[in-house]
This record gives C-alpha cells, sequence and structure tokens, in this order.
C-alpha cells in the first residue's frame, strides 16, 4: 500500500514547477537517485548485480 501511495505522489503535478523531483521507476523512492539509470540506487545494486543493466559490470581492483 505504500508503494502506490509513494507512485501516485510521484504523478500529481506541484503547486510550483520548480518543486519537481527525480523519484525511481520502480519504487518510487526520491533519495538516491541515479539519472543516467532512471532509477534509485538500491534497485539499480539489485538489477545490476542480477545482470539485467547492460553495459554495467562489478568492478575489482
Amino acid at each position: 500500500m505504500a508503494k502506490t501511495c509513494l507512485i501516485e505522489k510521484n504523478k500529481r503535478k506541484p503547486k510550483f514547477e520548480v518543486r519537481t523531483y527525480n523519484r525511481c521507476q520502480l519504487c518510487g523512492r526520491p533519495r538516491g537517485y541515479l539519472r543516467k539509470f532512471g532509477m534509485c540506487r538500491i534497485c539499480f545494486r539489485m538489477l545490476a548485480l542480477q545482470g539485467k543493466v547492460p553495459g554495467v559490470i562489478k568492478s575489482s581492483w
């Protein structure tokens, strides 16, 4: 129920255009957003480890 509330909150038009901010497309999280991928860091890490984000590999040194 909480996820649907967050997603609906993102769809609402803000009172002022300056107040718009990015949310994760998958979970609706407003913090830790990666613009290049359009999702939060948590969802990005989960999908990258599963190999579902093309061009992303785990670094090691």
